[in-house]
């Protein structure tokens, strides 16, 4: 049987199985994990919130800084899964505006922003209305719509998957098959930007699938979206979504500290800038802690460097 990657980095996947089962540190970490065996549930459970962080989460620096917490403490704390106020919002007024437009392309005088971004402008995008921009306006719409509701789903264009990557019970060629035309000019607009400085490209189909409520760009994107329906493909803000273009992010000196601390609690030999105050929430070192930290530090550092090799073949 081939080896393979232990279902706790399933998060760190813009690496391949084989180059993650070359690192040696990681190995080294799982060896950490067999030699404090049987893990407690708490234990098990802080493993599961480090499997489930992403870097390109809007707020991942305040997130790393919860599980850190969870780490010292030994346990996880109650969670709210409610939307935080300002995304809630962005998310609020976008799904607004552009259902508005939908309904009357001629609308003037919406008085919200998303982001920093007034309606005016993000309807500036688009440009003079016609009817396939209007279909891709709403699918933008069904897409921020299925955020707020998720009684009220969005069906994919180009990715025929679930929300977590099981097949799909509807082809977009289906589902869609009564505005075929629409959905084939959607999928053949390509955008032209780049990933991690090198030319790269992706459909407006799929930039819309992956339109993430959750992601730290959520406005450049939509913006980005907007303006290729208006015509510009070749814009001058590269198109961010999940791990593609992360290093562009604004939290990753942050991530990045917070990295070098943890590296520092396991294994006492990382130099580079840390966040002082870490140290404090993780109190006295364990086995169980020093396993944690290393899985966090890692992910972290994994995430960040993530190869852009992926986004410029999927795309």
């Amino acid at each position: 049987m081939a080896a393979c990657v232990r279902s706790c980095w399933q998060n760190c996947s813009g690496l391949d199985d084989k180059s993650l089962l070359s690192d040696k540190e990681l190995l080294s970490i799982d060896a950490i994990e067999d030699s404090i065996a049987p893990l407690s549930e708490s234990t098990k459970r802080i493993r599961e919130l480090i499997t489930r962080f992403e870097a390109c989460y809007h707020e991942a620096d305040k997130e790393a800084l919860r599980i850190i917490e969870a780490i010292g403490a030994e346990r996880c704390a109650r969670q709210s899964n409610a939307r935080p106020p300002k995304r809630k919002r962005e998310l609020q007024n976008s799904h607004s505006i552009l259902s508005l437009w939908c309904n009357n392309s001629e609308i003037k005088g919406i008085r919200l922003k998303v982001g920093g971004v007034s309606a005016k402008q993000l309807l500036g995008f688009i440009g003079e209305p016609n009817p396939l921009k209007v279909w891709q306006v709403q699918r933008i719409v069904e897409r921020t719509g299925e955020t707020l509701d998720p009684n009220q789903p969005y069906h994919r264009m180009a990715l025929d998957l679930g929300d977590y990557g099981e097949p799909g019970a509807y082809s977009a060629g289906d589902y869609y098959k009564a505005d075929a035309a629409f959905l084939k000019q959607t999928q053949e607009a390509i955008i032209h930007d780049t990933e991690d400085g090198r030319q790269a490209k992706i459909s407006l189909a799929m930039a819309i699938d992956l339109l993430m409520p959750c992601h730290w760009d959520f406005v450049g994107a939509l913006s980005v979206i907007l303006k290729a329906i208006g015509g510009e493909l070749h814009p001058k803000r590269p198109y961010a979504c999940c791990s593609r273009n992360i290093k562009l992010s604004p939290l990753c000196d942050e991530l990045k500290a917070i990295s070098d601390t943890l590296g520092a609690f396991w294994q006492d030999n990382t130099k580079g800038k840390t966040n002082r105050n870490i140290p404090a929430l993780l109190g006295q070192a364990t086995s169980a802690k020093r396993w944690l930290t290393a899985s966090m530090d890692k992910t972290i550092r994994l995430q960040l460097k993530g190869s852009g090799d992926f986004w410029l073949t999927f795309s």
